[in-house]
């Protein structure tokens, strides 16, 4: 429990701010999710530039790691080459 005004504020923000970051870390691993069940190669192309974009901002934004970004998008890049 704050005792301060500054800390009252504090705390406000904070859980402003986690609820923001937890739907955006949502909607990451649900558009993750879609892109892997795509099966073909075309749409998974088309979808591959809004994925990366995607997940640079969330890692520019603080939402999630920077390497966790690469990773990711060095696993979704080889899932499209595996697609034929």
């Amino acid at each position: 429990m704050a005792n301060h005004k500054s800390a009252e504020k504090r705390n406000r923000q904070t859980m402003v701010k986690n609820e923001s970051n937890k739907y955006y870390a949502k909607t990451m691993r649900n558009a993750l999710k879609d892109f892997r069940a795509t099966t073909s190669k075309k749409e998974a192309e088309e979808l591959l530039p809004r994925m990366n974009s995607m997940l640079d901002r969330l890692a520019r934004r603080h939402i999630i790691h920077t390497s966790k970004a690469a990773n990711l998008k060095s696993s979704i890049e080889k899932h499209v080459s595996t697609l034929k």
